[in-house]
C-alpha cells in the first residue's frame, strides 16, 4: 500500500526518515443505490450552479467563499506554498505520559515505518520511548493540514497517531449528576467488574452485524429464506440494589463457550 506521507521525524538533531502508511480499514458493506422501479444504478453529475452545464474533475477548483457567492480559489501549488521546509517533517515537541493523553483527543493511526538509512536512528527512539514509558508530542503536515501527532512505541515499531486539537474538541453538552453512593453499592459494583476483568484479545470480536448482512445478502441471491434476528429479551426494570445482586448473582454461573465466527 502507498504511503500516505514520506518524510523524517526531527528530534533534536535527530532526523529519521518515515513513510507513514494508514493503520486501519474499513470493512463495512458497501451497497449501491437504485431506482426502485426498475433495479437500474443512480448516478449523480456534478453540474456548475449557474449554467447548469456538468463539470469534469479537471475542470473543478477548490475555492474559500469570504462572502456569499464570493471565493478565492486555490491550485495545489498554492496549498504547498503554503507549506514551510519543517512542515516535510514531524518535529517532536515534547515528551508525555501515555495516559495523560484523553481518549477523546484520538483521530486517526498510522504505521510510522523507517525509510532507507533510518533504521538506527528509529530503532534508537523506539527503545528509549519504550523503556521510558513515554510517548512524543509532534506535529507535522499530512496531506493538505497540520496535525498534533502522538508517536507511540510499541514492541514492533512506531505508531504515529494524528489528535484533535483542542479547540476541535466539544464540550459535554450536560455534566452528570453525581449521586452519593453507599459503601455497600460501591462494593458490589467493583465485584462484579473484578470478576468480568480479562485480558483484551481483539481477535475474539468480530461485526456480528455485518455477518447477519452477508447472510441475508447470500439468502436472497440463492432465493433462500430469510430468519429475521430473534428479538432480545427485554430486561424487567428493577431497583439498582437487586440489579446488583442478580448480576452478581449471574457471574458465580460458568461462563458458557463463545460461538465460532461463521465466514461468509
Amino acid at each position: 500500500m502507498a504511503a500516505v506521507m514520506k518524510g523524517a521525524i526531527s528530534f533534536g538533531l535527530l532526523h529519521v526518515p518515515v513513510a507513514l502508511h494508514t493503520a486501519t480499514q474499513d470493512n463495512d458493506i458497501r451497497f449501491n443505490q437504485l431506482c426502485r422501479e426498475d433495479g437500474s444504478r443512480v448516478k449523480y453529475k456534478k453540474v456548475c450552479a449557474k449554467c447548469g452545464k456538468e463539470v469534469s474533475n479537471e475542470d473543478i477548483v477548490k475555492g474559500f467563499e469570504i462572502e456569499p457567492d464570493k471565493y478565492i480559489t486555490l491550485t495545489d501549488d498554492d496549498f504547498e506554498k503554503a507549506k514551510s521546509k519543517k512542515d516535510k517533517t514531524i518535529q517532536i515537541l515534547h515528551f508525555a505520559d501515555l495516559s495523560d493523553i484523553r481518549p477523546i483527543y484520538y483521530d486517526k493511526t498510522y504505521h510510522a515505518i523507517p525509510e532507507a538509512g533510518g533504521d538506527k536512528a528509529y530503532e534508537l527512539l523506539r527503545r528509549c520511548m519504550l523503556e521510558e514509558n513515554c510517548v512524543a508530542i509532534a506535529k507535522g503536515v499530512i496531506a493538505q493540514s497540520e496535525h498534533l501527532i502522538a508517536i507511540i512505541p510499541t514492541e514492533t515499531g512506531l505508531l504515529a497517531e494524528t489528535l484533535f486539537f483542542n479547540d476541535e474538541v466539544k464540550a459535554m453538552p450536560k455534566e452528570p449528576a453525581k449521586p452519593e453512593l453507599t459503601e455497600q453499592e460501591l462494593s458490589m459494583g467493583k465485584t462484579i467488574i473484578g470478576s468480568m476483568k480479562e485480558t483484551f484479545d481483539p481477535s475474539k470480536y468480530h461485526d456480528e452485524y455485518q455477518q447477519r448482512l452477508w447472510d441475508i445478502i447470500q439468502a436472497k441471491a440463492n432465493n433462500q429464506e430469510i430468519i429475521a434476528s430473534p428479538e432480545a429479551e427485554q430486561p424487567t426494570v428493577i431497583n439498582m440494589m437487586d440489579a446488583l445482586q442478580k448480576m452478581l448473582d449471574q457471574t458465580k454461573k460458568p461462563k458458557s463457550k463463545p460461538r465460532k465466527k461463521v465466514t461468509a
